[in-house]
């Protein structure tokens, strides 16, 4: 009887893990297609743009220019959502003197095709080739990276030697999180996503901004601390208040200061 229990609890614990693996996709990636508001919904211009990637998969996205402009943010969004969801960060962006692109990744808002990590990188890289395209220098060009989109932002970091570089609510990696989710599944062995910001921190040679809240509710206060002990200098931390999702506004003025301060003193804002 005890033997058929264990069986049972084997057979169970398989069909878990079974489950897990196969059903990644949709613990990751929570995309949404409509677009609920726009910049213009602030009063601020802006225009649709759209790339192709290496791949060729078209990327939207939007451009909101700053006059006069101090530097241009590239924004990579996290798991969820889409850029309609962006409205506050562009605000802010915009009131401190920054042009703003944002774009969804592959299967996110309008952009074509299905999420997976390379292709979020891909996507960002796109981005990035874009503004190279339309005349902007390197060296204005800040990244920055929400959640997943930090681990996104780190690959475009190192691939294309940026000289800054902001990560809010970072995570070290996509299975040390899960294991921190999940402790009770071997999260490493199951894993088909890295998103291993922690194994390039110290290769980035960036200027760097590391923000996190000890309220974080998703990802652990300790995951930020970690990312900017292994970072390589030149290094800064920032310690906000709130969620995962509404430190950046429940912490304004010390976000903003924060930010003001990082780019002064590293001479992003000429």
């Amino acid at each position: 009887m005890a033997a058929s229990a264990g069986m049972i609890l084997i057979i169970a614990y398989s069909v878990i893990m079974g489950t897990m693996y196969f059903k990644q996709d949709g613990m990751v990636y929570f995309p949404e297609k409509e677009i609920l508001q726009t910049p213009q919904s602030i009063n601020l211009d802006y225009s649709e743009i759209s790339f192709k990637t290496k791949d060729n998969i078209k990327i939207s996205g939007w451009h909101i220019p700053a006059k006069p402009e101090k530097g241009i943010i590239l924004f990579c969004h996290g798991n969820a959502g889409n850029v309609s969801h962006l409205i506050e960060y562009i605000r802010i962006f915009h009131e401190m003197g920054f042009s703003v692109l944002v774009f969804d990744y592959r299967g996110y808002g309008k952009s074509e095709g299905k999420p997976s990590e390379e292709g979020t990188y891909l996507d960002a890289e796109a981005a990035w080739n874009y503004l190279i395209q339309q005349g902007n220098l390197p060296e204005k060009i800040v990244l920055y990276g929400h959640s997943l989109g930090s681990a996104v932002a780190a690959e475009v970091a190192l691939r294309k030697n940026s000289d800054a570089l902001i990560i809010e609510s970072g995570f070290t990696s996509m299975p040390d999180l899960g294991t921190k989710l999940y402790p009770w599944l071997p999260v490493k062995l199951l894993s088909k996503y890295q998103y291993s910001t922690i194994s390039k921190i110290a290769m980035i040679k960036s200027h760097k901004l590391i923000i996190h809240s000890p309220d974080d509710e998703i990802v652990p206060f300790q995951h930020g601390r970690m990312l900017y002990e292994k970072a390589s200098q030149p290094k800064t931390f920032l310690e906000i208040r709130g969620g995962h999702n509404d430190g950046f506004l429940l912490s304004k003025s010390i976000y903003k200061d924060g930010l003001i301060n990082f780019f002064e003193k590293y001479m992003i804002i000429r």
